[in-house]
Parts: C-alpha cells; structure tokens; sequence
C-alpha cells in the first residue's frame, strides 16, 4: 500500500481546445497545463506535463476496492488486481510481463479501501505501448481458474507476510474496533482463508460488475504531448462499453469498540500506541485533521518532546488510515522492554488531553500550513509522485482537482483545528495498544534446508510480442544523456556537484561525509557513532533545539543532519537553508543534558537490540561471511555504549568531519555560481585537520558456505536471506556481466527466472529478489525471499537451480535482449525525480565513478554476449558458498 501524499497542486482554469466537442471539451490549464478530457464511455483522463525527464507516469485508478468486496471475501478486489497481471483480452501473463519488463520495470497495483491503481512509469517513447496494454486489460482480465489457483499461493504469502509485521497486526485489530459493522473493518489485503474459497469465476464476475470506463479516472503525468495522447487515448478506449454499476455499501459507523490490545513483537522494544477515529476525506473537517495531525507530530510539540527528553525512547503522532468517511491516527511511544507501557500511556493521554483543553499552539499551526503548501512544490519535482498526488485528489477522494485540498488547508484557522481535537481526541473514541517484546532465542547452527524441486527449464524462447509493441524487439540505442551537472572541488576539499531544474522553485541538497566508524571509532567505543548521530536534533551553538526547528518550520524548509545531510528548501529561503544546514553540521551544540538522555536511550536500545530477532538474524550473516576480526563485526553494548562521555563525543566528531571528505550535490532553480557561492558562503571556512584518513575497509577472501534459523515467535512466514562475499569490487569490469546476469534473474516480474519459478509457477513467495552490492573493496551477492515454512526448502531448490543454470548455459537472445533493454531504459526512469537525480549523482561520485557512468554501463551491456555473461556467473558465483540465514519458525 502506498502512503498518501500531501494534496496540494497549482491553480486550475479551462480553455476549449479547437476540435473538441462542445459536449466533451478538452480543458486546458493556463498555468499548470492540466488537460482534461471525458470519453462518451464515461472514461475520465487527466494529463499534467512535466518536462523533468524523458519518462511518463501512467496511472489507471478504478474506483473499487475493499469496500464493494462480497461479505466473506475482504480481499476480492485485491485478488483481481493481481489476476490483471496473468492474462487480459489480448495479453497471455508472459506478454504482459514481457513488455513491461523491457520497458524499465517501474510497474506495479495497489488495492485500497476504495480504489483500485495500476501504475507504470515508462520512457515516453513508449506511452503508447503502455496505454495499449493498460486498455486491453479495462477490457477484459481471464481470471481462468488454472491461473488463480497459481497465483492463490503468492497472495497467500503478500498475507503471510504482512501478517508477520507486529504493526500490521495491531492496525488490523484497531480497525476492527474502530470501524466494526462497516466495510472499513477488513483490510482490503485480505485473508487466507478467504481466497482458499475463493475461484475464478468469482473474480470474472467480480471485474466484469466493476472494471468499466466510466468507473475509472486515467491520470497521466510527464513529458507528454496532451492533444495526440488523448487522441491515442480515443483510438485505444472509445469502443470499450460502459457498464451500469451497482450501489455501493453504505458506511454506518457505530460507537468505537474501546479496548486494549496487547499483542507480541519481534521489535527490540515496547511500543505504546493510542489509536484514535478521525473524520474521512468525505468531511469538512478532513483539512483541520492533517493539520491537527502534523501539529502533533511536530518537533517543536509535547508528543515529540517524550523521546527529546528522555522520557521515551521516540514519540509521534501519524495518520494511519485515510478512507472517506473515516480516517484514523495514532500517537505512539516506544520504551524500553524494561520500562512500564501504562505510564507513558498515561503521558501520551496527559499530553493531548492538555491540548484538547488548553488548545492546540497557533504558530504550530501555521507552521503546518506552510509546510503542507511547500510540500506541492517538492511533490512537483517528481513525475510519479505528481501522478500520485492527482490520482488521490481524484479518484480516491473525489476531488476536481488537488488545488480544493490546498485551498481548505489555507482556510483552516486554530479555531478548527481546535474543535476537530475537541470532537475526536478523546478516550471514547480511542482503542489503546502495546507491542510487547518477545527476544529471540540464538541462532541454530543447522546443515542448510535445501530440498529438490524440479521446474521446466528456465532459458525459454523469446515471447512473441503484438505489432504495437514491435518497438520494444528494435536494436536498443543508448539513452541520451540529458543531465549537465557541473563538479567543483573547493579550497576546503569539498566537492560540489551542481544540476539545474527550473521545474519548481525549490532546492535540494544532499551530501555525505565520507566515512567508517567501523575503521574510526576508537576501541571500547562501539556505538559512539549512533550517540554522536542523535545529538544532532539539539540544535547548534546559537540555536537550541525548539529555536532551531523553528527556524526550519519559518520557512517551510526540511532538513536532516548528521554524516549524510539533505534539505529541502523554497529558493527564497535558499540562503537562510544553507545557514541553518551548515550551522547543524559545523556547529552542533552538543549539550551536557542531552548527552546525558541520548546516553541512556542508546544503552536501552542496545540492550533490546541485541536479543531481537532481526538483529540476531543479521549478525548471523555477519558471522557468516566475515573472517575473524573483520572491522564490520565490531558490535556496541549496554556497556560501551554507558561509558562514553561528551568529551569522548566531541573527539570522534573533530574526527569524521571533515571537509575533504565531503562531497555535496545540489539540484534545483539555482545556477551552479550561486550554489557555490552559497556553499564557500556558510561552509568555506571549514577546514580540515591531520592527515586524510582511509575510510574504505579491506578486501575480504570468499566466504565458507554455513546455514543458520533464528527464532522468531511472532512470525508466521520465515524470511530468507542466502550471501556471499565476491573477491571483487565495483572498478572490476565483470562487474558490468553479473549485472545483467541479475537482471535475467530477477527484477522483471513474470518475465525474470526467480520470479517464475518462485511465484508465477508455483506461488512458493511473493517477493524474491537478487542484487550484486558492491564498494570500493568489497563485493556481496545476496538472494532473499519470504515463504511459509514448508515452502523454504523448495524455494531455496529453485533459486539455486536457476543460479546453476545460468552458469551452465548462455542465456537466451530473448533474456539477453530483456535485461539489455531494462538496464537501459532503467537509465531515464532514474531522473524522474529531482531527488533520485540527485541521489544517483551523489552516489556515483562517492563511490568514485564518473557522473555519466549510466551511459558508460549502458554501451557495455549492449556489448556484452552471452557467453560472457555466462561465463562470469560461472567464474564468479560459487552456489555451494552461501550463508543462508532464516528468520521465524524453523523450516520443514
């Protein structure tokens, strides 16, 4: 389920387009140009031009979800949704996947309580193959029951594992109270036991009451022609019929059902939550709710204050449900195992019982409103997410257009955000919950859990793709290079990278220090680095920690301290940003008293920590892959952590930070002089002290294969982790053929190795992925996937079977031309986002290779045979050598 955005958008007006129908015009927007146009079939589309990059977001939203479900089976629409992705009118699965896969593989659907999204981010070169598929499934889904019953065993696993989240659970008992008699009482997800009942006639008849034009909103987003997409949009979806739809349930909300659920945890702490109904979309006091809600959460409030003072370990207030005629929130402390939920229950309820009574700060509400109206302008710097941002204005919420979320959070006044606290703040309204602890036992040496399992060969024929998509089987080209970042290294040593977009007037900075605290913490000081990061929310040597977050909430702007650093700031407060930026990272003020609480709660932490689950399931891999005395399994403890002082602090940060070892990107309405201007302005005078120090930890030799489960009690689904280390690193050119050898097992769907013969034939998981991460010295290949217990061993079979197989046998011209195509398209769908630019450039030149290297890398995939990638599988790929790591009930 995705999170929902901040609905805000730019102001709206119409204008006829010449040739449209006095009936149906086509309506443009002077400013933003939004067109809009309504099919006769009732299809409504919305298009938002966004010239970021060469990519287009097309997002299908039916209007359907958990709410129109038949009684019994809560995840009806959920199932469908996947049913679309395994044949439609004209499309077989294998299609379907193999068009989207060699697209770039930014695909995918979500099921909410009132909406159905399939969504897709493309190259724009091919929106039109991506409207062609998307109609063809409005037209008709198989919903066969030879294919339900396949794809039955993956959403069973989606459940399983969702099912093993402590957080989910409690979300899920919560809306059961809260909602009680309504629709709202069931997750959309689903159950087990529901789709064990469940056929493929029931889901046909379920898309064909629901899957119609005039019960869908297409929203498309990017660099976009408006007037030949519609016109394509026309040829594609005009002859699908509309259909008569049937009345949706009515929600009738009773009394909330208020209780106290207690429930176990694999977390290395106690969570203490109170859940509280609030109004939906639907209400007039939705705008007053965000805004009471981001009140709530904010820094500068008591909520917050808990963890900032050492009365918990961290404390907030979050939306978790937004439906339209209800919505739900929580307030949240989590605390030591050791410490006593009730009493920082009771503070949570003390806290906003004082704000329902004395009301709510008013400069904390204006503060909320500027920052939910900053956060369109950041939210427009990303062609998905402005495809996000109208899809829930519009289709989830009903709205004309986002700018009516941001016109009624303007007129909110503290007088409503008042009222609304008063209305639903209050224990009547409230379910209460703890997350208690439950440690694991230690790891089990065992003798691995491999099975045997046979699948049909895995080197399959390329798929036979429609004449429209014929452009996809086409020689690929590299993709043109259409970023112009500038570098400048500066007196200091820091290095600047600069990328200009005049898209919104926003900036974004990032940038890392580099550095190893597993090479530079001193001994006997294992967690100072986790102690020094914490300090950082207290504010700087002119500025303590409310006075700084205020200079922050000032001008909208957000900002993350500490060895990686980011804002995001409106370019009139760019210069005020940077101050604010370098003050925190040059000038913390580390202060006496709150060493003391950060101190504390990092010694509390590290005591839960060690006994968790999820930490005892990674330092057995660890320990798998190190050799003795390895720099990385270096671990903290209640104890190094207790006998830390400021002074000990103050050295290691003198230590780390260095300008020399700095690299900054910054990316937005600002031109390379100013950026650098402003960078030599507030940073310049940083210098570095000593001698440079070398933060890359040493080469490693290949691993010995070893196997081990941890217990994990609250799971009901294991997660598998297989790795191993590479005597490599990321300058070794075969790095370039185990890249592409990845991406023809994984990453594509239905139309990569692991995933159909992990999930499309066998439904064994629902996610399986395998990556190559690498560094400067080190190279891992790690594999995971979730399964029941008795599917693990049968999972692990396939996985290793198709590793050996493509170390065995070249892969396929189909396969070959797959991967080449995704790596390729993978280049473009990067830039989507001013922040993914940024991310990527940031992390090019910290690793050290040249800024344009995805260019580089694609010339070099389009180069490589398969032999070659056979080859370095074989040569470098050892399938006995894993260390595999299973987390929750030992396997069967």
């Amino acid at each position: 389920m995705r999170t929902n955005v901040s609905l805000l958008a730019a102001l709206l007006w119409f204008a006829t387009l010449a040739g449209a129908t006095q009936t149906s015009p086509v309506a443009k927007n002077a400013d933003a140009d939004v067109t809009r146009y309504t099919l006769p079939n009732g299809l409504r589309v919305i298009i938002v031009p966004n010239h970021l990059a060469p990519v287009v977001t097309v997002e299908e939203n039916y209007l359907v979800g958990g709410d129109e479900t038949p009684t019994g089976f809560p995840g009806m629409a959920h199932a469908q949704e996947h049913m679309a992705f395994r044949g439609c009118a004209n499309l077989s699965a294998d299609q379907i996947a193999a068009i989207f896969a060699q697209m770039g593989g930014d695909n995918d659907a979500d099921t909410e309580q009132n909406i159905t999204q399939y969504y897709e981010t493309v190259p724009d070169q091919d929106l039109d193959i991506a409207l062609h598929a998307d109609s063809d499934c409005m037209r008709n889904i198989v919903n066969s029951q030879e294919q339900w019953e396949q794809e039955r065993g993956a959403i069973e696993q989606e459940v399983a594992r969702d099912l093993s989240s402590p957080i989910y659970k409690f979300i899920v008992r919560m809306n059961e109270d809260m909602f009680a008699g309504t629709t709202y009482e069931h997750d959309p997800l689903g159950t087990k036991e529901s789709f064990d009942a469940t056929t493929g006639a029931m889901l046909k008849k379920f898309q064909e009451t629901w899957y119609a034009p005039n019960n869908a909103v297409l929203i498309i987003t990017g660099q976009v022609d408006p007037e030949k997409t519609i016109a394509k949009i026309k040829e594609l979806y005009s002859d699908i019929p509309k259909k008569e739809l049937p009345s949706r349930p009515e929600v009738r909300l009773q009394p909330v059902k208020s209780e106290h659920i207690s429930l176990p945890s694999d977390y290395p702490y106690t969570i203490s939550i109170i859940g509280y109904r609030m109004p939906g979309t639907d209400s007039p006091d939705f705008a007053a709710f965000r805004i009471l809600a981001d009140v709530l959460a904010s820094e500068r409030g008591d909520i917050f204050g808990l963890g900032a003072e050492g009365k918990a370990l961290e404390a907030g207030f979050d939306v978790a449900e937004t439906y339209p005629k209800a919505g739900a929130a929580i307030a949240y402390a989590v605390i030591p195992s050791t410490d006593d939920p009730a009493k920082i229950q009771q503070s949570l309820k003390s806290i906003i019982a004082n704000y329902v009574k004395n009301g709510l700060p008013s400069d904390l509400v204006e503060a909320a409103k500027r920052s939910e109206v900053a956060a369109f302008e950041f939210e427009r710097n990303s062609i998905p997410g402005m495809a996000t941002l109208w899809s829930q204005a519009v289709a989830a919420e009903g709205r004309k257009a986002p700018q009516e979320d941001v016109e009624a959070i303007r007129r909110v006044t503290v007088d409503d955000v008042n009222r609304v606290a008063r209305k639903y703040l209050v224990d009547s309204n409230a379910v209460t919950g703890t997350l208690v602890p439950q440690p694991s036992g230690a790891p089990v040496a065992s003798k691995g859990f491999g099975g045997s399992e046979k699948v049909t060969p895995t080197a399959t024929k390329p798929v036979p793709l429609p004449k429209w998509a014929d452009a996809l089987s086409k020689p690929l080209e590299v993709p043109k290079w259409d970023l112009h970042p500038v570098t400048m290294n500066l007196p200091n040593g820091i290095e600047l990278i600069v990328e200009s977009s005049h898209l919104t007037p926003t900036v974004t900075v990032m940038g890392e220090v580099r550095h190893q605290p597993d090479l530079q913490v001193p001994q006997g000081q294992e967690g100072i680095s986790g102690v020094l990061g914490d300090l950082f929310s207290y504010g700087t040597t002119t500025l303590d920690r409310l006075a700084f977050q205020k200079a922050l909430d000032d001008i909208a702007a957000n900002e993350s301290p500490g060895t990686s650093f980011s804002l995001q700031v409106l370019k009139p407060y760019f210069d005020r940003g940077m101050q604010l930026l370098a003050e925190n990272e040059l000038q913390p003020a580390l202060p006496p008293d709150a060493f003391k609480i950060v101190q504390q709660q990092a010694t509390d932490s590290v005591a839960g920590l060690l006994k968790s689950p999820d930490y005892r399931a990674q330092r057995r891999l660890l320990e798998g892959l190190m050799p003795a005395h390895d720099p990385t399994l270096r671990e903290p403890s209640p104890k190094t952590v207790s006998s830390l002082t400021l002074d000990d602090v103050k050295k290691y940060y003198a230590t780390i930070f260095r300008p020399d070892l700095t690299k900054m990107v910054i990316i937005g309405d600002v031109t390379p002089e100013e950026a650098k201007a402003e960078v030599l302005h507030w940073f310049g005078n940083w210098k570095a002290e000593g001698s440079k120090p070398d933060v890359d930890l040493p080469a490693v030799p290949p691993n010995e294969a070893s196997a081990a489960q941890v217990p994990d009690p609250t799971r009901i689904q294991d997660e598998v982790t297989l790795a191993e280390e590479l005597p490599m690193n990321r300058f070794d050119p075969q790095y370039y053929p185990l890249q592409l050898a990845n991406h023809i097992l994984g990453g594509g769907f239905y139309a990569t190795r692991l995933y159909r013969d992990l999930r499309e034939k066998t439904g064994y998981v629902y996610n399986v992925s395998i990556g190559l991460d690498t560094t400067r010295t080190r190279a891992r290949l790690t594999a995971s996937y979730g399964a029941d217990p008795a599917n693990v061993p049968k999972a692990r079979a396939l996985l290793l079977q198709d590793i050996k197989d493509l170390q065995t046998t070249p892969p396929s011209e189909g396969e070959m031309q797959q991967a080449v195509a995704m790596l390729l398209r993978e280049i473009p769908l990067a830039q989507a986002s001013e922040s993914s630019i940024g991310e990527g450039l940031l992390a090019r030149v910290l690793i050290g290779v040249p800024l344009d290297e995805p260019v580089l890398a694609a010339a070099k995939y389009k180069s490589l045979t398969a032999e070659e990638v056979r080859a370095a599988f074989a040569k470098w790929v050892r399938p006995s050598d894993f260390v595999e790591v299973v987390q929750g009930p030992p396997p069967k």
